[in-house]
């Protein structure tokens, strides 16, 4: 799947100024990417005059983090006029219809500190995408809703509950979120650890986040921790939300590890080749053990003493 975010575009594909821009100047572009073929497109159409309204009567920390929200944000007060995407919302919907493109509906004032979440501009703005998510079901367009992006752990089960019941039960798309703001280099925890709470909870889909998030553009190694750890977090909340045969792979690595059966231990995991790498960096002088625990492994211990065998130590060479 690949997806756009035609708000990002809009200034370099149009080589206009903001001010310059034009509300059907907008629309281009989201034609432009559906041309394109792509397969969703983040659209900003929830930050509307009331959603701004209520962000501005109620003070931020961080005030707006969205990229797209930001922009359109500042378009809309230089302009004097609605969002482009809002007011002519039907006619994107009608765009996205004609090439089969899902309209992901982003949140554009998502709290970017953890003290913004869950006040009156994210909660105003879900109450538009909610409206916005049955308008583009009626025109039968797919939809996914983007939420919070940083959140205290004690209030995400709440928001997902909200935004499942505000949204009509919509699939959801988590941007983390991010428990805590003061781990720049290890975003990549604090977004799974908000991710598989939010998935545990009903979210639906999760934006990894990489160790470099706030500090500078991913690289490959960023990409892999972050998609790594975001598929930890989905997997651990599968296995809470009870899914079928969600554990089994689970089973399959203790039964691997009973047996201290390293190469199918290897390929069970989630990412042998690091897996790997750690277990042969220390050289260890049994093979069937890891340099953890050596000869006094738990696991070879136990299953000497069920095999009737004697455990000795200091005769061992």
């Amino acid at each position: 799947m690949i997806g756009t975010v035609p708000m990002y575009d809009a200034i370099g594909y149009l080589e206009k100024d903001l001010l310059e821009i034009t509300a059907q100047d907008f629309l281009k572009v989201v034609r432009a990417h559906a041309e394109e073929g792509v397969d969703f497109m983040t659209i900003h159409a929830g930050i509307n005059r009331r959603a701004v309204e209520a962000f501005m009567r109620d003070k931020r920390k961080m005030n707006i983090v969205s990229r797209g929200g930001s922009l359109l944000f500042a378009w809309m007060m230089m302009t004097d006029n609605e969002n482009p995407f809002y007011e002519y919302y039907d006619e994107v919907l009608d765009i996205l219809r004609e090439y089969d493109v899902t309209i992901s509906l982003g949140d554009a004032l998502r709290p970017g500190c953890i003290d913004d979440a869950t006040d009156a501009g994210q909660i105003s703005e879900l109450i538009e995408l909610g409206a916005l998510a049955e308008r583009a079901w009626a025109k039968d367009v797919q939809v996914m809703i983007e939420g919070p992006g940083h959140m205290a752990m004690n209030e995400i089960a709440a928001n997902m509950r909200l935004q499942k019941r505000i949204c009509h039960n919509a699939p959801f798309y988590v941007l983390g979120p991010l428990v805590t703001d003061i781990a720049p280099g290890y975003d990549h925890i604090t977004s799974a650890i908000g991710g598989a709470i939010a998935a545990a909870n009903g979210a639906d889909f999760l934006c990894y986040v990489t160790p470099a998030e706030h500090l500078r553009l991913p690289d490959a190694n960023d990409v892999k921790e972050g998609i790594m750890a975001s598929k930890i977090a989905a997997h651990a909340a599968d296995i809470a939300k009870g899914i079928p045969n969600a554990r089994d792979i689970d089973n399959k690595m203790a039964e691997a590890r009973h047996a201290l059966d390293w190469e199918e231990m290897f390929k069970i995991c989630i990412d042998p080749e690091k897996a790997r790498a750690y277990y042969e960096s220390t050289p260890v002088s049994e093979r069937h053990t890891c340099s953890m625990c050596g000869k006094m492994c738990a696991v070879r211990t136990t299953n000497m003493i069920l095999n009737g065998e004697k455990v000795e130590f200091c005769s061992e060479k």
